[in-house]
């Protein structure tokens, strides 16, 4: 019954909590101090984070299902290793949104793939009354669809042609701008727009009540709006890749890929220096710095940029090789998907990552679950590596919080080294 301003979030973690915590103090007989403990809102975290690895489970079964050389034991294996993704699992024992919205986005994926659409929506829903940005995994559940028949119309216009040298070159220029085409073509084509729309109405309601309210609040965030005001913040994909090739180097770090990538280079100059040239436009005309990063010195961010983007006014332009290699892998490990759901989910990406001002690594954490069940499977040696860097990134993360208190000169309260 009362609002802190500071608060930007709708209050689906609070209504949840006390739906469950209320119930259980009824039938045991709790006193309030209880009910409303620090340890008991926590405990609601734990049940998403439970819940969580379960869904990841499930995932990972349905998007790989036709994939008969991996085992049950991987499919365990890596659901364990992303349940424990570091920048998630801290904030499972604290009171934060970030598991209970990814368990809802996770869950509505989930019924997306199988079709159930309207309970997809509906869950699109509560994922958003935990996290606004979540909306974005809601119109990426409709594009899955889009996407998917697209694909059908696509190889339908192949065999039609007979011309099977498209498909065998993809990813070459001309490829993309026949893709396009096609793409235009089918979405202005009135009979595929209303098959389109029978198939998504759930997830268009969903997307226009986002708006309606939007257009209700004057804007996304509902407290404190000066601190969280939406810009064109380019860089922010640079940020994401160098995120993802940081915690999934097993996946896209070994010297064939490094070979793959010279000889790619080598292949291709002028897309690699168009590329570079509007990667160093990017950070040079929208590179933002929010005032949390240059001050709260309790979380990662705060060192990362310090420690790397401070140190000289270039050392964010000497950067671009790495991202440029950093995003040509991140694409390379999802060619098996077709090239219209890669596009669905780039879209999405850009949505939820460049409108943020605020370099903060818990915005990038479904974008990096979705990238990471669509990948293909590594060999066990690779999944136990990965699974043992997470678990040292917990400990130290962990540790430090636990262990390396201090205090601020104006604040007696004690403050920790978090996320």
């Amino acid at each position: 019954l009362q609002w802190d301003p500071m608060i930007t979030t709708l209050p689906g973690l609070y209504l949840l909590s006390v739906g469950v915590v209320k119930p259980a103090a009824w039938l045991l007989g709790w006193t309030g101090s209880v009910v409303c403990s620090v340890g008991m809102l926590r405990f609601i975290n734990l049940l998403f984070s439970a819940g969580n690895f379960y869904l990841l489970y499930l995932l990972l079964f349905k998007i790989h299902q036709k994939n008969k050389a991996v085992s049950g034991f991987q499919r365990i294996l890596a659901a364990l290793t992303l349940a424990i993704f570091p920048t998630l699992y801290f904030f499972t024992f604290l009171y934060y949104t970030d598991p209970g919205s990814v368990f809802f986005t996770l869950f509505s994926y989930l019924m997306c793939l199988y079709g159930n659409h309207k309970t997809s929506a509906l869950l699109g829903f509560c994922g958003f009354m935990f996290r606004q940005t979540n909306i974005v995994w809601t119109v990426f559940c409709a594009g899955n669809v889009v996407a998917e028949k697209l694909n059908e119309a696509w190889k339908t216009e192949l065999q039609k042609k007979k011309d099977e040298r498209i498909s065998s070159r993809k990813g070459s220029f001309s490829d993309l701008t026949r893709i396009l085409q096609f793409l235009v073509q089918y979405l202005l084509s009135p009979k595929n727009l209303v098959t389109l729309t029978a198939l998504t109405w759930p997830y268009i309601i969903l997307v226009s009540l986002f708006f309606v309210f939007v257009f209700i609040n004057g804007g996304i965030v509902v407290g404190d709006r000066s601190s969280h005001e939406a810009c064109l913040h380019f860089p922010q994909l640079f940020y994401f890749l160098s995120f993802t090739g940081f915690f999934s180097f097993p996946h896209l770090l070994s010297p064939s890929k490094i070979r793959k990538f010279l000889l790619s280079l080598r292949k291709h100059p002028v897309q690699y220096s168009l590329v570079t040239v509007i990667s160093l436009f990017l950070i040079w005309k929208f590179t933002y710095v929010h005032k949390y990063l240059l001050a709260d010195n309790r979380h990662y961010t705060f060192y990362v940029w310090r420690k790397v983007f401070q140190r000289h006014e270039l050392v964010k332009y000497l950067l671009v090789p790495f991202y440029i290699f950093a995003g040509w892998t991140f694409a390379d490990t999802l060619k098996s998907k077709s090239i219209f759901w890669i596009l669905m989910y780039f879209v999405c990406l850009l949505a939820v990552t460049v409108p943020q001002k605020l370099l903060e690594f818990r915005y990038f954490i479904l974008p990096f679950l979705i990238y990471r069940l669509n990948i293909p499977f590594l060999s066990l040696y690779r999944q136990l590596l990965e699974l043992a860097f997470y678990i040292l990134v917990n400990a130290v993360t962990f540790y430090l919080f636990l262990n390396r208190t201090f205090q601020w000169e104006n604040s007696d309260e004690v403050q920790r080294f978090m996320w």
